[in-house]
């Protein structure tokens, strides 16, 4: 969910931040666009010389150039990361101010709920580490993966404990894998283990885990359920109790809810993942399949009635948790879903949908033969954009915010649009 930000203006108007047409006129070459959650800033790497690459925001482009720019994304409070290289090393740059400490290597760069903490997986001498604001962990690893961020900017990793030798699968058996918190190892290793996830209050961790070649089960700190399952999926914390639910696999073709290792939903499913608490842990949600083929919403054990043949997905609640949508696809076209209930119209492509802060309106973007647009409770409320970002709302739910690339006659120009929603 895009925050707008308390100081976003939202004054109704129309106003073009830049000229991306001019930007590919000056330097030839332009990568795709970001903007700032405000929709005040768009920045893109462009080449400024042979083999040298900057950061162009708005007017101005930064003072430093790179070997190599990517993968410049706008924290929640605004800033400016991205990953570059100099010198045949990689780090990050924040508003053109690149960490003091390189390394071999730098990827899958994240951010705190509020913005504050910067964080990557990095390889360093070697071996892989996570880096927060520019320092590594002290710890290395022979890999590193599923990176994860807590709310306050904690780190936790899937990391490989020791080095296995080429067709070692006895050794493999024994188990190679754990989960690695703020550089610290948990103190037992898994054949596999995947998709760390941190409590709300970023004091516990819980993962899946493959204690055997045949037997899942969910970890939770380093300690297992007591039960095995023959799959499981990622789980989630349930905000206010703490407890951890998951999808886990009873039997063939039959998946179910747990909590704390006990089931929860009593009703089985052909598949269920994507476990999702309402923001006050009231209701939780998952993406289900009541017969084979078929995907929908679940809310509290209760399937949907609209169902779709390729995929359901993205699930949101409003932030009081009374309301639920999600994405639906269908023999190759998008749809949109809200309470149960499908919105007219099918599309290209559509991303997660977006609820007001006091949860009676809800926005999506989405595409159509080329062309973006933002829908808000079903209407298009602006199109024709060759690129549009996710929409966002006033504290008030009368306005929402547009953040798109309009392409046209008079060239490619980004523009912030406010529009009553």
């Amino acid at each position: 969910m895009v925050q707008a930000g308390e100081r976003t203006s939202w004054d109704k108007e129309a106003r073009t931040v830049a000229d991306l047409g001019a930007w590919r006129s000056e330097y030839g070459y332009v990568e795709e666009p970001y903007a700032s959650p405000d929709g005040e800033k768009v920045a893109a790497v462009v080449r400024t010389g042979e083999a040298e690459f900057g950061v162009r925001v708005n007017d101005a482009l930064w003072e430093e150039t790179f070997d190599k720019a990517w993968y410049p994304r706008f924290s929640p409070d605004g800033r400016l990361a991205v990953i570059v290289s100099r010198d045949g090393e990689w780090t990050v740059a924040v508003d053109g101010a690149p960490w003091e400490e390189s390394f071999e290597f730098v990827w899958d760069l994240r951010f705190s709920r509020d913005g504050s903490c910067i964080l990557a997986a990095v390889k360093q001498d070697g071996l892989y580490k996570a880096a927060k604001d520019g320092s590594a962990w002290e710890n290395g690893f022979c890999d590193l993966t599923n990176l994860s961020v807590s709310p306050s900017g904690d780190a936790a990793a899937v990391v490989a404990v020791k080095q296995l030798a080429q067709a070692d699968i006895y050794g493999f058996q024994e188990g190679i894998y754990s989960v690695c918190v703020n550089g610290t190892v948990w103190n037992r290793s898994f054949v596999n283990a995947w998709a760390p996830v941190f409590s709300p209050d970023g004091r516990h961790v819980a993962s899946q885990v493959r204690q055997s070649l045949y037997d899942y089960s969910i970890a939770v700190n380093g300690t297992c359920w007591d039960k095995t399952f023959s799959g499981v999926w990622e789980p989630c914390f349930q905000p206010g109790d703490g407890s951890v639910w998951a999808p886990c696999r009873t039997a063939a073709g039959s998946w179910s809810l747990f909590r704390d290792g006990q089931q929860a939903w009593g009703k089985g499913f052909v598949q269920l993942w994507r476990p999702t608490f309402s923001p006050d842990g009231r209701s939780l949600a998952a993406i289900v399949a009541p017969r084979f083929g078929r995907w929908t919403a679940a809310v509290d054990g209760k399937a949907w009635k609209p169902t779709f043949g390729d995929l359901a997905c993205d699930l949101a609640f409003s932030p009081d948790g009374k309301r639920l949508a999600c994405l639906g696809k269908d023999k190759g076209q998008w749809f949109v879903a809200v309470d149960g209930k499908v919105w007219p119209g099918a599309f290209d492509r559509a991303w997660k949908p977006v609820f007001s802060a006091d949860g009676f309106r809800v926005a999506a973007r989405v595409k159509k033969n080329g062309s973006e647009a933002v829908l808000v409770d079903g209407r298009v409320v602006k199109d024709g954009f060759s690129k549009v970002f996710d929409p966002a709302f006033s504290l008030d739910g009368s306005k929402v915010l547009i953040r798109g690339v309009l392409k046209g006659g008079d060239g490619e120009k980004y523009v912030r649009i406010v529009e009553r929603a």
